[in-house]
């Protein structure tokens, strides 16, 4: 690789890092290229894009992004292979991962960067397969908030019937 390529692999890495609120680095070395195959169509499906990236060159790329963003947690993990899988949603990476490994310890998960917050180790992946994304935190606060409004609308409903039988009760009995 020439000295400009690599010029213009950092160039793209840093302006995706910087761009990126979501990106997992992981190692996927065991893998057989059936199966590598295999992961990369399953993250086209889920719009997640997959590189293969060299450390030295991330690595640079994410100290160029630093003065942004707090990347320096995640300099350890670019050791051994490295696939890096960016997304815009946070936990989506790590369903994938959980679905495709199935009874595989690979792809395995160095390091994760959600939204500011590093998470460190393939023991992350529970804590990270469970998060929300965006659109179900927005869904939940919409529920949320419609709640009391249905509810007062219960009682109101049913305590317009309840009065309605009291007066039909009343007025049959001022009738008798």
């Amino acid at each position: 690789m020439t000295r400009a390529e690599k010029t213009a692999v950092i160039a793209d890495l840093k302006e995706k890092f910087g761009s990126s609120q979501y990106f997992y680095i992981t190692d996927s070395s065991t893998l057989t290229v059936e199966q590598v195959n295999k992961l990369r169509a399953l993250c086209y499906q889920n719009d997640i894009e997959m590189k293969v990236v060299k450390n030295t060159l991330a690595l640079k790329a994410l100290e160029q992004c630093d003065t942004e963003k707090n990347f320096e947690g995640l300099y350890n993990s670019l050791k051994g292979p490295t696939a890096i899988f960016f997304t815009e949603t946070g936990n989506a990476p790590a369903k994938l991962i959980k679905e495709f490994r199935g009874q595989d310890e690979k792809p395995e998960i160095k390091a994760a960067y959600i939204d500011s917050a590093i998470y460190e180790g393939d023991d992350q992946l529970e804590a990270l397969a469970g998060l929300k994304s965006k659109e179900e935190l927005i869904g939940e606060i919409i529920s949320i908030l419609q709640s009391p409004a249905k509810n007062v609308i219960g009682s109101l409903q049913s305590s317009g019937s309840k009065l309605s039988g009291i007066l039909k009760t009343l007025g049959e009995r001022d009738q008798n």
